[in-house]
This record gives structure tokens, sequence and C-alpha cells, in this order.
């Protein structure tokens, strides 16, 4: 100890000797808190070989990422799958959301046992059973025979059989196979669905606890000073993961189906092919093993473990508080947590700003739950791309456009040091903005390719192409789609009356319904929709409504932790979290694949059982999915706008004793409206949802 103007200063040696002492306190503390003999020292250090809460941290970011990693992988391959056994997108949407049922069933017992328990073994155990799940999921590739598409169009060897070219012959082979395909049914179809849905199921239990736990356990056993970076840490991982996804799955979805099964030299088909079908199943497989391979330390973590800031530890961690002293909340039976749950729901949602915040998140959330599952089959279908590249696209330009207005949001709130009620105003102006950058998506697009006999419907045209193609005897439910020379698409070369396969020009020629003397000729493949001019711009404006509406996630979640009472915070967060999964992430799929589907003009069939859809009317498509949008949005807006009238109406109201007195107003408090220095730290903790 040496002196410097009259005041004691600790020396290097003191100040580590100091340290050590506090970290052994530490230890021991921890110790006597899970039950365990002190162990103090080097001794914990050997002992405790994941005692570090940097370990924990890396650990619980590469958990996450793999987590939503398989969320982001699953919508973009679920319209593969979709094509694969035949579903329609209202299945797809229920498949993609299912997860939400057990997370929802099982999220209100994690505030009960979430002192109770061994944090990071469950952690693992619910990352083992996820991982588990994923494997499920990737079942029906296994235990489904080898993928079934129309008629080759790149080597015809038998061509009267194995191209259906139009012939005589060629009534024979599709009466017969009509009849094969009837009597077999479409066993896929059937035995697919349980098995997706249980892995989604088991997939959303076994989620429950990694992140609360997770977040809580570091909360609990960081430094001050490094919790919000860790924090921060997490909530960026849970965008980034999706985005992962997507990538994965344009990586794989370029290689064929049964890669594993049919040798290199059998696979016919391009990925450019619109019956092409990708590696759907490879993704399951990978994230399955990154799953259990990231849940596995979780198993040798402490239930407890020293602060990482030993002066904190002293402070805050003291073996008599944690032996003798309990919370209220840890003090209840689970009887009576389970009695003073619907209480606690009422008095929270009785706050008027909560409610319509909250409303107005489930707005935004089930509008991203929609574009997320199905914005992929938007663009495949609008604008002629392939679903590796659709994946690509969302997972490269959509999902990080999305993350930097997260931050931007939250980095304006700090800057601006902003008060609920210019929180308010900020996120009615974003939304408003993204309502007005949506709109002209609508105009973005073209009408349906003409196809032979499909579309459009006007009846002289449409009786000229069934007539010319009748004396072929074509199989009705056929699906290899070609384009004539005439920019007609049809179902198939039988369908355009081809006869031949001209090897050097790889077209189809003879085609009797194309031309004038039935000399036309067709390629292989559809006839897209002509609309690629029109990408660029709809990719930009898609970007931006993107970016402005996510400048609301942050500022929302502050206005919820600002307006509800400090007792009730961790509940409000719990309930906002059970409300978005059962008005936003379970509906939300579902009621796009439903509108989806109603634009759908031609189904495809197997053994009399309606299939996914063949040919959409594109113009309905773009306006019902886009629409959902632009009517979600505007809820939105709608929602901030009347949160922003009611918190301007309280700040007229509230009277000058009531400001002075710091009272609550409706949950409010009134400081808050005024001026919160701490919005920098508050906003650090708002954890964005994907």
């Amino acid at each position: 100890m040496i002196k410097h103007e009259g005041l004691p200063i600790e020396s290097k040696p003191a100040r580590r000797q100091k340290k050590f002492h506090s970290e052994e306190k530490a230890n021991m503390t921890a110790d006597m808190a899970s039950g365990s003999p002190p162990v103090s020292g080097r001794r914990a250090r050997c002992l405790r070989p994941l005692g570090s809460i940097k370990l924990f941290v890396l650990c619980q970011g590469l958990l996450q990422l793999a987590q939503l990693l398989v969320s982001g992988y699953l919508k973009g391959s679920i319209t593969t799958i979709e094509k694969r056994y035949g579903l329609s997108s209202q299945m797809s949407g229920l498949i993609a959301s299912f997860n939400e049922v057990g997370n929802t069933v099982l999220i209100v017992f994690v505030s009960y046992f979430g002192s109770r328990v061994h944090r990071p073994r469950c952690i693992g155990v619910g990352g083992l059973v996820a991982s588990g799940a994923v494997l499920l999921m990737a079942l029906p590739h296994f235990i489904s025979g080898p993928y079934e598409y129309s008629s080759s169009i790149s080597n015809p060897v038998d061509n009267r059989s194995g191209s259906g070219l139009c012939s005589a012959q060629n009534q024979t082979y599709g009466t017969s196979r009509q009849q094969n395909q009837t009597e077999s049914g479409n066993p896929d179809h059937w035995a697919v669905i349980p098995i997706l849905l249980l892995g989604q199921l088991l997939l959303g239990i076994g989620g429950v606890p990694i992140q609360p736990f997770g977040i809580s356990y570091i909360d609990d056993y960081a430094s001050r000073k490094n919790s919000p970076l860790y924090l921060g840490i997490m909530f960026a991982v849970t965008v980034i993961g999706p985005a992962f996804g997507f990538l994965l799955g344009s990586l794989l979805l370029r290689l064929y189906v049964d890669f594993d099964k049919l040798p290199k030299d059998k696979i016919e088909l391009t990925n450019e092919d619109p019956r092409w079908i990708g590696a759907w199943w490879l993704g399951f497989l990978l994230a399955a093993s990154l799953l259990f391979l990231t849940s596995l330390p979780y198993l040798f973590f402490p239930a407890k473990m020293p602060k990482e800031d030993p002066a904190e530890a002293g402070e805050e961690l003291e073996p008599e508080t944690l032996v003798s002293e309990a919370t209220p909340a840890e003090d209840q039976t689970l009887l009576e947590f389970l009695k003073a749950f619907p209480r606690i729901v009422v008095r929270t949602l009785k706050n008027p700003i909560f409610l319509l915040v909250v409303l107005a998140q489930v707005n935004l959330a089930a509008m991203v739950a929609g574009l997320a599952t199905f914005m992929n089959k938007f663009i495949e279908q609008q604008f002629s791309k392939a679903p590796w590249l659709s994946n690509m696209i969302i997972g490269g330009v959509n999902i990080p456009m999305a993350m930097v207005g997260i931050m931007a949001g939250g980095a304006i709130m700090r800057k601006l040091r902003m008060s609920v009620r210019s929180s308010a105003l900020l996120c009615t102006v974003v939304v408003f903005a993204s309502v007005l950058i949506a709109m002209p998506l609508l105009l973005l697009g073209c009408p349906t390719q003409d196809v032979a006999g499909i579309f459009p419907s006007s009846p002289p045209r449409q009786d000229m192409w069934t007539a010319c193609s009748l004396e072929c005897a074509c199989d009705l439910h056929a699906y290899n789609p070609v384009c004539g020379s005439n920019a007609v698409e049809f179902q198939s070369p039988c369908h355009a009356g081809c006869t031949d396969w001209d090897f050097d020009k790889k077209n189809y020629t003879g085609c009797r319904c194309i031309g004038e003397n039935g000399t036309g000729s067709a390629r292989g493949g559809s006839c897209g929709t002509r609309c690629t001019h029109l990408f660029l711009p709809f990719l930009i404006l898609c970007a931006l409504a993107g970016f402005m509406a996510s400048l609301s996630q942050t500022p929302s979640f502050m206005m919820i932790l600002r307006t509800v009472t400090p007792e009730d915070k961790s509940f409000a967060l719990g309930i906002q979290f059970m409300i978005f999964r059962v008005l936003a992430f379970m509906p939300g799929p579902v009621i796009y694949g439903s509108a989806i589907d109603t634009t759908c003009i031609l189904w495809g069939e197997k053994g009399k059982k309606r299939t996914s859809c063949r040919y959409y009317n594109l113009d309905l498509f773009r306006q019902r999915f886009l629409g959902l949008q632009v009517f979600f949005l505007f809820g939105g807006f709608i929602c901030f706008l009347m949160t922003l009238i009611i918190l301007r109406r309280i700040k007229r109201q509230l009277p000058l004793n009531s400001q002075e007195k710091g009272k609550l107003v409706s949950g409010i408090k009134p400081n808050d409206l005024q001026h919160d220095g701490k919005s920098g730290e508050i906003m650090k903790m708002c954890p964005p949802e994907v």
C-alpha cells in the first residue's frame, strides 16, 4: 500500500491479491448456491472447465444459429417439398408454422421453472430434442421411392413411350399410364404430412428453453459492462440464423433430390427445368448434426457460475441471501402460478399502450411470417426464377436489409434519446412510409403466360387447342411443359402435337398445334412470364419496404418495456411472445397459403387426388399476396397511430403533481413521456423477433 496526497493507493500486487480473493469468494458462493461443497482458487477453475461466461456466450450463439438456421432453411425449401409431395400452399403454410404449437403450449411454464431447474442442462436436452426432430423431418426422403416426373425432354430414347410425343401408339401409353396412377394412388402425400408435422411439433418443444434460459443465464452471470454486448450478439444471431438457412437452401437446391439414389448420368433434368426438385432433405441432415454438436457442451456447464466481474459477485451473491431468501415467484407452487397467470394477463392487457403496441407488432409479425414462407414461391412464379436463386435473394438481400433496419432503429433511439411518445411517432412514420413503398409493388408484374387449353379461358381458343391435341390422346395430367415457337406454352409435347425430337437443335419438331401448317417447333421448359425487366425494381422496393418496417422493431420493444410496471415486466414480455405465436406466427403462413391457393387455375392430379398447383393466375397471385402485405402494414400503422394519439392525450391530461411524484398513469411513467436518459441501455436489451 502506498500513499499519494494523503490517500492510500493500492499497488498492483495488492490489487491482484484482492481480485484473487474476490474470485475465490464468488466460487465459494456459487458452490453454496448449488449445494456443492465449497471449492476455491485454481482447483475451482480446473474442476469447472466450462465455468466461463464467455464460453457460454459462444456456445449459446452457435446453438441459436443452428436452431434458427433450421427455421430459415425450412421456409426456403417448403415450396420444393410442396412440389415433391403434391401439397397445397395452405398445407405448406401449416407445416411451416406448426413448430409454434409445441412452443406456445410450453412457453408459459418457462416463467415458472426458469429459476428452479439446471438451465444449461435444460438447454442441452432441448437442443438434442430439436436435433432429433430435424432428423425426423428428413425421413420422408428415405422412406419414399425415387422422384417420378412426366417424360424426359432431353433423352427420349423411346420416343413413343418415354417422351410423351404425339402418335397413335401414345393413346395406349397414355391410357395405361393413367390407369396405373389411379391404382397406385399417392402414398407419399399422406405419409409425409404426419412426419413433417410431428417433426415440427418436436422442434418447437425442443426450442422452448434455448433462448429464454440462455439469455437469462447470460444476464445473471455476465458483468454489467459486458451483458449488453453479449445480449446484442444473441439478438443479432436471431436475424443472421434464418439468412444462413436461406443461403444454405440456395446451395443445396441446386443438387438433384435423388442424387444419392441415381448415378449422375441418369439425372436428365437441369435446375432450370420447372420439374426440377432439389435435395431439400440434405439441409435437414446438416442442420441436425450442427444442433447435436452445439447442444452437447451444455450438459457440462454448471447450474451456477461465478460472476464475470468479481466485484459484482461480492455485491450480489451473498451466501446467506442465496440460501435463506426467495422471491415471491419462487415461493409459489405450480398450481398457484397457473391460477395467478390469467389475472396477470388481464392486468397487463388492460394497459392500452401495451395492447396497441403488441397488436401493431402482431400485424408486422404475421406479414413477416407469410412473406418468409412464400416469397421464394412468388419470385419463382412471377419472375420465372429458379428456387435456388430465390433463396439466395431472400437470404442475401431481404433479411440483411431488415437486420440493418433493426440496428438503425436502435441507433436512432440512442442518438436522439427518445421518449415513449417520440418512439411512437417514429414507429408511426416509418410504418406509414413502408405502406407507401409497398403499394407500387402491386403493379410490378406481368399476366399469366398463354397456356394452351388453360389460360386465357376464352372458349374459341381453348376449343381450338383441345381439338388439335385430341387425336394424340394425351395424358390429361402430364406435366412436361414446352414453349412453342408461337410463344404459347403447352402442358407437354403431346399437347403441342409434336411428333419428333431434334437431337441437334435440342427441341421438338413437327408440332401440329403450332404454326399454320403444323410445322412448328417447341423447346423444353416454360415460356416464362417475360417479366425479368421488372425484377430489379421489385427487389429494390421490397428491400426498402422491409428496411422501413424494421426500423420500428427496437422502438416498439422499448415502448413495451417502459409502459408496464416493473413487477410485470418479465410476464409482459412472455405474454407478448405468446400473443405473437398465437396471432401471428401460427396463422400467418396459413393465411398466405390459403390466399395463394385461391389463385390456382390448374391443379395437378395423381390417383384421383389433387396435388400441388401447376399454373396460377399471376395477376390474382400478385394482388392477393402483396395485398396481404399492404393490409398487415396498414394495420400496424393504425395501431401505432392510435398509440401516439393516446400518449398525447395522457401528456395533456397529466397533472403536474403526478409528474413530480412520479406516479404511474395507465402503467406509464411520467418521466418516460418527457425524457429517459437510460434509453441507450434499455435499447440494447430489447430482443428483435425474426
